[in-house]
């Protein structure tokens, strides 16, 4: 049976450059970083060429990238980190309704200790209006924190036009950017308006549980776990040396090659999601097929639901994700779907294909072959979409 893997925005294999320039380090130069020996100093001119490559990239300088286990951790130390140190200052945050379930349970966390959050609500295509972030803004807002593209409809930020706004009011701004990385060129050196951002190894075809922030020399931040002086007091922790070797490498390669990726997914995308709408009648398609990374399209089927479709497609071969959070155990849509305005029982029938750079034009082909006849099936079976018939 073939098998072709559309869930890229969940993780991606890692390249095999990646995980040549890893394998060393986990047997012959094994050495802790912290570790003054020979075996230690080996490990820690790795960790440091690695900060310097992944600094070089970004356009930033060494001293403000630090490394983590990912972006959930990267999105915690940025929101809980940036509260505490400023809290003096005032206690109020701003974030928007659709980011990464990372962001929003550290701002209810925050909400428990006497912190006061602001969620902005998005348009119809998911994105964010630089008009109600200014409006939004108080005497007492010590950061904002907007994701530079969702996870789940690939929409892409005004972070620019947002991150400028707060930077006229003296406030900070961190991005996640675990989803942009890889799919739109970034600079921060450019981007002077942000702060923090966050980044992540297995989204750009990296290894799992390492990845980093960007903070930008000069904002005051609070460790957010203890127990060492790794990365210069900021993250405690021995360093994951073979997953840092590696994400520097696979950020070098999803830098090297966005032109052309971006080019390669575009044409496999529109292509699909043509083939779809032509061949399957009542195919919504979920946010804007413009103001997107090309890697991704959200579509709803219009009367079936979104869990029968991932087990349909699994069993033939083809792995996607569902845009409903019925996959973890809950009957509620989407909170992103729901934040743009999207009836609950389209969000239930939403599915994320998001492609990747191994993806071809024989991929799209199959997926686009069985589903005319997978949804019709479904359909047949529900009563809704009988009803409305």
């Amino acid at each position: 049976m073939k098998k072709v893997y559309l869930d890229h925005n969940a993780t991606t294999p890692v390249h095999p450059e990646v995980l040549e320039v890893m394998l060393p380090y986990f047997k012959e130069k094994f050495g802790n970083p912290s570790s003054i020996h020979g075996f230690g100093r080996e490990a820690k001119v790795a960790l440091e060429e690695a900060r310097e490559r992944v600094a070089s990239l970004l356009g930033a300088s060494s001293n403000e990238i630090f490394f983590t286990c990912g972006g959930t951790e990267s999105d915690n130390l940025a929101v809980k980190g940036t509260a505490y140190a400023n809290r003096k200052k005032g206690l109020h945050i701003i974030t928007s309704k659709i980011e990464h379930h990372a962001i929003l349970e550290s701002c209810k966390f925050l909400e428990k200790e006497g912190f006061v959050i602001t969620y902005l609500p998005v348009d119809s295509l998911g994105v964010v209006d630089p008009k109600e972030l200014g409006k939004a803004i108080r005497e007492d807002t010590t950061l904002v924190s907007i994701m530079y593209v969702n996870n789940e409809v690939g929409s892409i930020q005004l972070i620019e036009e947002l991150s400028k706004i707060t930077k006229e009011k003296e406030i900070y701004f961190h991005t996640d950017a675990v989803q942009a990385m890889g799919k739109i060129p970034i600079n921060v050196k450019k981007l002077n308006n942000i702060d923090m951002l966050s980044m992540s190894g297995h989204k750009i075809n990296g290894p799992k549980g390492v990845g980093a922030i960007f903070i930008r020399k000069g904002v005051r931040i609070t460790p957010w776990s203890h127990g060492g002086h790794h990365e210069r007091s900021r993250r405690a922790g021995t360093e994951n040396v073979p997953g840092i070797v590696g994400f520097a490498k696979a950020l070098e390669l999803a830098v090297r090659d966005v032109e052309d990726q971006n080019k390669h997914l575009k044409e496999l995308t529109e292509i699909f999601y043509r083939k779809l709408t032509e061949a399957i009648p009542d195919v919504i398609l979920n946010g804007d097929l413009n103001q997107r990374v090309f890697n991704t399209l959200n579509l709803s089927f219009k009367g079936v639901e979104g869990e029968s479709m991932i087990l349909s497609l699994d069993l033939k071969g083809v792995a996607v994700a569902s845009g409903s959070a019925c996959t973890s155990g809950t009957l509620e849509p989407s909170h992103v779907l729901s934040a743009m305005w999207i009836a609950p029982e389209i969000a239930q029938g939403a599915i994320r294909f998001s492609f990747g750079r191994d993806n071809t034009m024989e991929d799209v082909e199959y997926v686009a072959s069985i589903l005319p006849e997978m949804v019709s099936r479904l359909r047949s079976m529900s009563p809704l979409y009988a009803k409305e018939k």
